[in-house]
Protein backbone atom coordinates (compact mmCIF):
# COMPACT_ATOMS: atom_id res chain seq x y z
CA UNK A 1 0.00 0.00 0.00
CA UNK A 2 1.31 3.43 -0.94
CA UNK A 3 1.94 6.05 1.70
CA UNK A 4 -0.38 9.02 1.72
CA UNK A 5 -0.82 12.13 3.80
CA UNK A 6 -3.45 14.86 3.63
CA UNK A 7 -4.21 18.17 5.26
CA UNK A 8 -7.00 20.74 5.10
CA UNK A 9 -5.93 24.37 4.87
CA UNK A 10 -7.28 27.82 4.16
CA UNK A 11 -5.46 29.31 1.17
CA UNK A 12 -3.41 32.38 2.02
CA UNK A 13 -0.99 32.92 -0.86
CA UNK A 14 1.45 35.77 -0.66
CA UNK A 15 1.18 38.26 -3.54
CA UNK A 16 4.81 37.49 -4.37
CA UNK A 17 4.03 33.81 -5.05
CA UNK A 18 2.33 32.70 -8.25
CA UNK A 19 0.41 29.46 -8.56
CA UNK A 20 2.75 28.46 -11.40
CA UNK A 21 5.66 28.60 -8.92
CA UNK A 22 3.82 26.17 -6.67
CA UNK A 23 3.22 23.78 -9.56
CA UNK A 24 6.83 24.07 -10.70
CA UNK A 25 8.16 23.42 -7.18
CA UNK A 26 6.23 20.16 -6.95
CA UNK A 27 7.72 18.66 -10.10
CA UNK A 28 10.71 17.30 -8.13
CA UNK A 29 8.50 14.99 -6.05
CA UNK A 30 7.60 11.47 -7.12
CA UNK A 31 4.33 11.63 -5.18
CA UNK A 32 1.04 12.58 -6.75
CA UNK A 33 -0.20 15.80 -5.17
CA UNK A 34 -3.93 16.43 -5.37
CA UNK A 35 -5.91 19.51 -4.43
CA UNK A 36 -9.61 19.26 -3.67
CA UNK A 37 -11.88 22.29 -3.56
CA UNK A 38 -15.68 22.29 -3.35
CA UNK A 39 -17.38 24.73 -5.72
CA UNK A 40 -21.16 25.17 -5.49
CA UNK A 41 -21.41 21.92 -3.52
CA UNK A 42 -19.45 19.94 -6.11
CA UNK A 43 -15.98 18.66 -5.15
CA UNK A 44 -13.28 19.24 -7.75
CA UNK A 45 -9.95 17.43 -7.54
CA UNK A 46 -6.91 18.29 -9.64
CA UNK A 47 -3.32 17.14 -9.80
CA UNK A 48 -1.13 20.01 -8.59
CA UNK A 49 1.49 19.11 -11.18
CA UNK A 50 -1.04 19.96 -13.91
CA UNK A 51 -0.85 23.68 -14.61
CA UNK A 52 -4.08 23.51 -16.62
CA UNK A 53 -5.82 21.87 -13.68
CA UNK A 54 -4.64 24.66 -11.40
CA UNK A 55 -6.04 27.30 -13.70
CA UNK A 56 -9.46 25.61 -13.75
CA UNK A 57 -9.52 25.32 -9.94
CA UNK A 58 -9.13 29.12 -9.58
CA UNK A 59 -7.62 29.17 -6.10
CA UNK A 60 -7.91 32.39 -4.15
CA UNK A 61 -7.14 33.49 -0.63
CA UNK A 62 -9.78 32.31 1.83
CA UNK A 63 -10.59 29.10 -0.06
CA UNK A 64 -10.78 25.94 2.05
CA UNK A 65 -8.96 23.10 0.29
CA UNK A 66 -7.75 19.61 1.05
CA UNK A 67 -4.24 18.70 -0.08
CA UNK A 68 -3.39 15.03 -0.49
CA UNK A 69 0.01 13.59 -1.39
CA UNK A 70 0.38 9.93 -2.36
CA UNK A 71 3.77 8.25 -2.77
CA UNK A 72 7.16 7.65 -1.25
CA UNK A 73 7.96 11.32 -0.57
CA UNK A 74 4.41 12.37 0.34
CA UNK A 75 5.34 13.98 3.67
CA UNK A 76 7.95 16.29 2.11
CA UNK A 77 5.68 17.12 -0.82
CA UNK A 78 2.74 17.94 1.42
CA UNK A 79 4.85 20.12 3.71
CA UNK A 80 6.16 22.19 0.77
CA UNK A 81 2.72 22.68 -0.75
CA UNK A 82 1.20 23.69 2.59
CA UNK A 83 4.07 26.16 3.06
CA UNK A 84 3.40 27.73 -0.36
CA UNK A 85 -0.37 27.90 -0.02
CA UNK A 86 -0.80 29.01 3.60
Amino acid sequence: MEKSKSQKIIVNISESVTISEVSKATQKYHSDILLEKTVNGIPHEINLKSFLGLITLQLKNGDSINIKAIGEDCEEALAEVVDYLS
